[in-house]
Formats: C-alpha cells, sequence, structure tokens
C-alpha cells in the first residue's frame, strides 16, 4: 500500500513562506488526484487545496492567492508553497489522495507553527 511522507514545516513568522513536500512511496502516483490537509488543535481535519491527475488544482477558500499546490510524477512528490501566512495557517499538515475510498493511512504530518 503506497504511504506519503510530508516534511518541511518549522516556525515562521507571520507574513513568511514555507514550502512543504509530500514523498510517496510509490504506486501509480501520476494517476492519483493528491490533496494537502491540515488538522489544527481542537479541530477538524480540513482540505486545503487539491491537485487532479491531469493537474488541475483547487483551493480553499481560505488559502486562495496564498497557497499553491503542485506535483512532480517523476519524483513522486506534491508539493504546497504557502505564502503571507498567518497565525490561522498554524497547524498539522498532511498529505494524502482525495478519494476517502482508497486513502492510504494519514503519516505523521509536518507541523507549521505561525508566531512571532
Amino acid at each position: 500500500q503506497v504511504t506519503f511522507v510530508e516534511s518541511g514545516g518549522g516556525l515562521v513568522q507571520p507574513g513568511g513562506s514555507l514550502r512543504l513536500s509530500c514523498l510517496a512511496s510509490g504506486g501509480m502516483f501520476s494517476f492519483y488526484d493528491m490533496a494537502w490537509y491540515r488538522q489544527a488543535p481542537g479541530a477538524q481535519r480540513e482540505l486545503v487545496a487539491q491537485i487532479n491527475s491531469n493537474r488541475i488544482t483547487n483551493y480553499a477558500d481560505s488559502v486562495k492567492g496564498r497557497f499553491t499546490i503542485s506535483r512532480d510524477n517523476q519524483n513522486l512528490t506534491v508539493y504546497l508553497q504557502m505564502d503571507r501566512l498567518g497565525p490561522e495557517d498554524t497547524a498539522a499538515y498532511y498529505c494524502n489522495r482525495v478519494n476517502p475510498n482508497v486513502r492510504a493511512p494519514w503519516g505523521q504530518g509536518t507541523q507549521v507553527t505561525v508566531s512571532a
């Protein structure tokens, strides 16, 4: 079964940027519709951005215009470029397939903390 490993999180000041990476272990990655999700303390996991196999993207309203999702099929990686970060973006970020019926087990995620 394919698994995903997230990386690239950290502590950043408000207004700063981070680039998250999600590496797949294999599978038919180029055919997967992929997404980034996040979960803040005490909140439910929410979808942040998604990209399908044709590289069509969609974003949550809260991140539209600030975040950019992309993929590198050759390197089995999905990226999330996050700009103009604010405290409301503080959360653990996860990647996975969009279709809940074929999702991999959730990984460890990568923590993003936006604080002065």
